[in-house]
């Protein structure tokens, strides 16, 4: 595979450069999450961010929808939480002598799925259809929902009391998981001193126009990706198949997730070709959560996908 000049590489424009560097004054110490949930987005896919309460997980969902100029919506999840609830209802109107489709919370640009392990598997079920088909359907009738749109979940480890946790055919819906975890020393005394972001992501202004984000988005998908790297791709999906510390293996459309993540993370860097680097990099927020470990069953570690990377040579 031939590698571009890397002196070039580095001098190349870098579009999103500014909304990173505002996130960032936000969310502190945790760039390469925050690059990696604007990856995810910028891929066109839903992102789940799990870790313990107070780590910054909904802050990030109202920095990024604030800072892309994104329609917002939060929905708190909880066990008493209908599937109507968050796709809406029809009400009776009695002056007109028909009925009204009120739209729910689901009918935004950004849902921000607030602990969503907390909601029972029926509720969860509910997002299936408008993560996958971008439309809903109550009451028999089917509607679209607004462009571009994007679910960010959060959830409490499934350890924590009362949590329901995702079934696989839902966290196979998410593009990445992602956790931000505690903060460097030097990042938490700057959060202490200025006594929580929450407000300051409020008031950031949108640094992109309405029809930005979508014109990002159809540069991301026109990074080339050449056939030694589908070949680099293809490898780690069957590695994943044979490896008996897995339960099973990464699917095609795992793959798929894959190859469109590093597109987003190579165009991130300023660059419109994709290399194993960028494979590499987004392998772990891609794979995790579609992996179960053995022992345990549990989610695939950093170090597991750290031991397949040096297992399968790069073409």
């Amino acid at each position: 595979m031939r590698l571009p000049d890397l002196a070039s590489l580095a001098a190349a424009p870098r579009p999103f450069d500014p909304v990173l560097a505002r996130a960032g004054e936000v969310i502190r110490g945790k760039d390469e999450a925050i690059r990696l949930a604007l990856a995810c987005l910028l891929a066109g896919g839903h992102l789940l961010i799990e870790d313990l309460p107070g780590m910054g997980k909904t802050t990030l969902a109202h920095t990024l929808a604030r800072l892309l100029g994104l329609q917002f919506s939060r929905i708190q999840f909880t066990s008493d939480l209908l599937p109507a609830d968050i796709t809406g209802v029809s009400i009776f109107e009695r002056e007109r002598g028909e009925f009204r489709f009120l739209p729910g919370p689901l009918f935004a640009q950004l849902v921000l799925a607030d602990e969503i392990n907390r909601a029972t598997p029926k509720t969860q079920s509910a997002l299936l259809e408008a993560m996958e088909e971008r439309q809903v359907t109550a009451e028999g009738q089917t509607r679209e929902l607004p462009t571009p749109f994007f679910v960010i979940a959060t959830q409490n480890p499934a350890h924590q009391i009362g949590t329901f946790p995702l079934p696989e055919s839902q966290l196979d819906r998410f593009l990445m998981r992602i956790e931000l975890g505690y903060p460097d020393p030097a990042a938490e005394r700057s959060l202490l001193a200025a006594g929580g972001q929450r407000a300051r992501a409020e008031r950031l202004p949108a640094l992109l126009a309405a029809d930005d984000l979508a014109k990002a988005q159809q540069a991301v998908a026109g990074v080339h990706v050449s056939p030694a790297l589908i070949d680099y791709v293809q490898a780690l999906l069957a590695a994943t198949r044979r490896d008996p510390s897995f339960q099973h293996g990464l699917s095609p459309r795992a793959g798929l997730a894959l190859i469109a993540a590093a597109r987003a993370w190579a165009w991130l860097a300023g660059r419109d070709l994709a290399l194993p680097d960028d494979v590499q990099a987004v392998l772990p927020a891609v794979a995790c959560h579609r992996l179960r470990a053995l022992p345990g069953g549990g989610y695939a570690r950093p170090e597991d996908i750290a031991a397949l990377i040096r297992s399968v040579p790069i073409p």
